[in-house]
């Protein structure tokens, strides 16, 4: 069985609690496969992180690059169409660019990285790849701010110049890469720090810059560092009637961890979001009563490189 230790395949996954009974969401169709492929190792210990990655935080472990493989080649029976590397900090797997390489082969790439780890030896094998292969890699990475005194406060002191100096390293590699800034600030403030960033950005020698502005998910160091959801910040079944089901990230994609296929990459640290141990178990209909679900039920998949969430700019 792919991916995971026989003992582990044998077992049932645990169903966990459910916050409150709420509507469900098929999987219409496997689109996008996630890897959780650090895990929840990461060099930072961001203070708005929904599951909680730290340098110390070994609650998910690294995939290895065997058991990518086997998920690969087991993706190929679902017509996956596009495949996401996240962690953690993807860039702290020494076979990332093996596995990058490999899923060239299948489909499109993204990489979700803090953009502070970058070293030339793995970049540099993986822009080779992307030259090479008919399909592309997306370069997403996370600074939430336009400058140190709104980034550093909450991801660490020093990280903003270091992210962007990780930036101007993807460009020289021929990436275009995709900033995805948390919105840790006051939401009428959207266009002013939309602004910023282009600035910023441009100052790097970026000239056509890419930005998403997410959503804050409520949960994780988040709750502690703002406030977690309401009592009435919930999806309830009066809400999805009417409602497209396919904006939804849960209604295609899945993300393998090193403990099992979960949902979705917010809801890896929810026992009842764990959907199985193979991608046919993985394929079942999810119940989103988790309060997280409410936040994408507003702004749709918002894990994506694009969509209803966020502001892609150029």
């Amino acid at each position: 069985m792919a991916g995971l230790p026989l003992a582990a395949a044998a077992g049932t996954p645990s169903p966990g609690a459910v916050e409150q009974e709420g509507p469900s969401v098929p999987l219409l169709a496997l689109d996008t496969l996630w890897f959780q492929v650090t895990g929840t190792i990461c060099n930072l210990r961001c203070s708005h992180c929904f599951i909680s990655c730290a340098p110390d935080n070994h609650a998910f472990g690294f995939l290895s690059l065997q058991e990518v493989e086997g998920w690969l080649e087991e993706s190929r029976a679902y017509g996956v169409r596009d495949y996401y590397y996240t962690g953690g900090e993807p860039f702290m797997h020494a076979d990332l660019p093996a596995m990058i390489e490999k899923t060239l082969e299948l489909g499109p790439v993204s990489i979700l990285t803090n953009g502070t780890v970058l070293p030339d030896h793995r970049v540099d094998p993986i822009a080779r790849a992307a030259r090479e292969s008919r399909y592309s890699v997306e370069m997403r990475v996370s600074i939430d701010g336009p400058s140190p005194e709104m980034n550093d406060p909450v991801r660490g002191e020093g990280t903003f110049d270091r992210a962007m100096a990780g930036v101007r390293k993807l460009l020289d590699y021929g990436f275009l890469p995709i900033i995805t800034a948390a919105q840790v600030w006051p939401p009428e403030r959207d266009e002013e720090v939309r602004r910023e960033f282009m600035t910023r950005l441009r100052g790097v020698g970026y000239d056509r810059p890419r930005l998403k502005i997410l959503p804050r998910l409520k949960i994780g160091r988040e709750q502690f560092r703002d406030r977690g959801y309401g009592p009435g910040e919930r999806v309830t079944l009066e809400m999805m009637e009417d409602y497209d089901e396919a904006q939804l990230l849960c209604s295609s994609s899945r993300i393998v961890t090193s403990e099992g296929i979960f949902v979705c990459p917010i809801l890896i640290e929810r026992p009842a979001a764990r959907m199985g141990y193979t991608l046919k178990e993985a394929s079942r209909k999810f119940d989103i009563s988790h309060k997280a679900c409410y936040t994408c039920w507003l702004h749709g998949a918002i894990c994506s490189n694009y969509g209803a969430a966020g502001r892609d700019a150029v």
